[in-house]
């Protein structure tokens, strides 16, 4: 699903964008432009960063040994 209509950034560059170690919202204006022009995107750019940044964490939870 597209995320920021402006830059073309989808849910996919927002994935791709944290592992290569997006962690705030500058970050993903930084690489991908989000938010850079009209700003409407923002909030489901945010909601989205965070559902992406959970993910991994519960999976790196998951990979560790007891």
């Amino acid at each position: 699903m597209y995320i920021c209509v402006c830059k073309g950034v989808t849910e996919r560059d927002i994935h791709e964008a944290v592992k290569q170690g997006a962690v705030r919202m500058r970050d993903l204006r930084s690489c991908l432009g989000v938010t850079g022009q009209c700003g409407i995107c923002a909030c489901h750019a945010k909601i989205t960063l965070d559902k992406v940044l959970n993910q991994e964490l519960s999976q790196q939870t998951a990979a560790r040994p007891s």
